[in-house]
């Protein structure tokens, strides 16, 4: 917003610097700032568009990690009993073993 303030300063700067030249001048001129001016407010919407998707894209990311944590703690969990089921075992078969 103060880029667009201070380009439209600036027009009017050269539009006052352009009463001492040629019309035909002065209109190109004028024509080049507005030009700029709009260049300039089509760029700063566009990187706050890409702020804005950086932004997105690394509370996906939070998210997707987050999530990923919690499947890994799962199978970690998952995995643990399985192997003391599976030592359990084995010590019923040992166990088993010595009785006979």
């Amino acid at each position: 917003m103060k880029k667009l303030a201070v380009t439209a300063a600036a027009l009017f700067a050269v539009a006052g610097l352009a009463a001492c030249q040629q019309p035909a001048q002065k209109a190109a001129d004028a024509q080049a700032d507005a030009v700029v001016a709009q260049g300039d407010a089509a760029a700063d919407h566009l990187k706050a568009q890409a702020d804005a998707t950086v932004a997105q894209a690394n509370a996906d990311a939070q998210t997707v990690k987050a999530d990923a944590d919690r499947q890994a703690e799962a199978l970690k969990e998952q995995a643990d009993k399985t192997q003391a089921a599976a030592d359990q075992r084995a010590g019923e078969i040992k166990d088993a073993a010595k009785g006979h």
